[in-house]
């Protein structure tokens, strides 16, 4: 598009399908590689990833040729191929339905960045619950509870 100028970031969170411990962390540099070459395929820039046992965080650069929903569904698409023609696991892996997308400025990026690198010893402390429950309030998103991720209590 030209002369269209923009600053957008973003943090992307979803989770895998029934909150499974299913990514291997012998196996999350692997993934985080195989994510950031889809979001480069996409035309978009990756900041940082960090994949979870049973999330993922991302922060992306992105132009506004793009929906958000449409990387995050081509992100999910192509690492649950990536994965399930890996076998890292018995069955099929699939990421769950929906994510959550949160902007940030760019004197943010850093702080973003850290926190996303963080996440092993972050989660020491604190459930994705707690954490993806604070995001949306941090953030003042209006939510229903039956439309969130499943949760492992």
């Amino acid at each position: 598009m030209p002369n269209t100028y923009s600053q957008i970031y973003i943090q992307i969170v979803f989770a895998v399908k029934g909150r499974q411990n299913l990514i291997p962390k012998q196996h999350r540099e692997e993934l985080n590689k195989y994510i950031t070459g889809i979001v480069k395929g996409d035309g978009q820039k990756m900041l940082s990833v960090f994949c979870m046992p049973d999330h993922a965080h991302l922060l992306v650069g992105l132009k506004p040729s793009m929906a958000i929903s449409d990387l995050v569904r081509d992100i999910k698409t192509g690492s649950s191929n990536f994965i399930n023609d890996s076998k890292w696991i018995r069955g099929q892996f699939n990421w769950q339905e929906g994510f959550g997308a949160f902007s940030y400025s760019r004197s943010q990026l850093d702080e973003v960045v850290k926190y996303i690198l963080n996440q092993e010893e972050h989660h020491r402390k604190r459930t994705f619950k707690e954490e993806y429950l604070d995001f949306l309030q941090k953030f003042e998103v209006e939510y229903d509870e039956k439309y969130l991720f499943e949760w492992i209590e």
